[in-house]
């Protein structure tokens, strides 16, 4: 359901998508459903991803060669934050469940890292705001859209409020979206899904004229 939550909103109905903790799959396998349902057509999308766990990685590619789903996954299993298999690579969409506070995620090579070189170093024992920034980094700088899920603590967290101060600043979140609990098999707790945006300007999306948004962000509280 969160999955195909995303999907609604962001519609990946063409052109890129990529998930940076791509696990099994299973991201772009029910976007593609998604697609399908709306008389898409699946190969207009190319899906890019990364998966740090070997077996999963292996996972993913069965799952996605099974359906038809074309993917470039990287030669192997790595690291999206120590080893960025598609670096200097642009996406039209993003779609991501990352996993929650991750530690041990830093290495002192990434410390000057240009994913961060327009904000602050995320904290090295929370890779929440590593995560953002590493969506951001891959997103057109044109209409590139991001949609993810983080724990909810990272809307609050004082340790990162300079990065939250200059992701508002710099006008690229457009909604934050607090989702009610239990959802997950893995735990209760609420999550919060964010939606990040580099054209918040308004103009044609998939036949529809939106607004200009800028300088605003919509918060939906669905607990």
């Amino acid at each position: 359901d969160v999955v195909q939550l995303i999907a609604t909103l962001i519609e990946p109905y063409d052109g890129t998508l990529y998930d940076p903790c791509c696990g099994s799959g299973g991201m772009f396998i029910q976007s593609a459903d998604l697609v399908k349902s709306k008389q898409g057509d699946i190969n207009r999308i190319n899906v890019y991803g990364q998966e740090k766990d070997a077996a999963t990685y292996r996972l993913a590619k069965m799952n996605l060669a099974l359906r038809g789903i074309s993917h470039n996954l990287g030669g192997t299993n790595d690291s999206s934050f120590t080893h960025d298999l598609h670096k200097g690579l642009y996406f039209n969409y993003i779609m991501a469940n990352p996993p929650f506070n991750l530690k041990g995620w830093y290495d002192d090579n990434l410390k000057n890292d240009a994913r961060w070189a327009d904000y602050v170093t995320p904290l090295d024992s929370n890779a929440n705001y590593a995560w953002i920034l590493h969506i951001l980094s891959h997103l057109k700088p044109r209409d590139g859209v991001a949609g993810f899920l983080l724990a909810n603590g990272s809307l609050n967290d004082s340790d990162t409020l300079a990065i939250r101060q200059k992701l508002i600043e710099n006008d690229k979140v457009e909604s934050i979206i607090v989702l009610p609990r239990e959802l997950f098999i893995t735990t209760d707790i609420s999550v919060t899904l964010w939606i990040l945006n580099q054209n918040k300007k308004g103009g044609n999306y998939h036949g529809r004229n939106l607004r200009n948004r800028e300088g605003e962000i919509l918060f939906i509280d669905l607990r």
